[in-house]
């Protein structure tokens, strides 16, 4: 019997605007604890917070 969980459509996942390259990401599990804290979509907008873009 297949296993049921909880899911959720993307389009019901809460979003945030990444403030380097503008762009709106999505939750995902692995933000789960820090969801609060999350403020960049990658680890490359994270280096380059100090970066102009544009």
């Amino acid at each position: 019997m297949p296993r049921v969980t909880e899911s959720r459509k993307k389009s019901t996942l809460p979003e945030k605007n990444c403030p380097v390259c503008r762009r709106p990401f999505a939750w995902r599990r692995k933000w789960a604890r820090d969801w609060e804290a999350v403020r960049y979509c990658s680890e490359r907008c994270s280096r380059n917070r100090g970066a102009a873009h544009g």
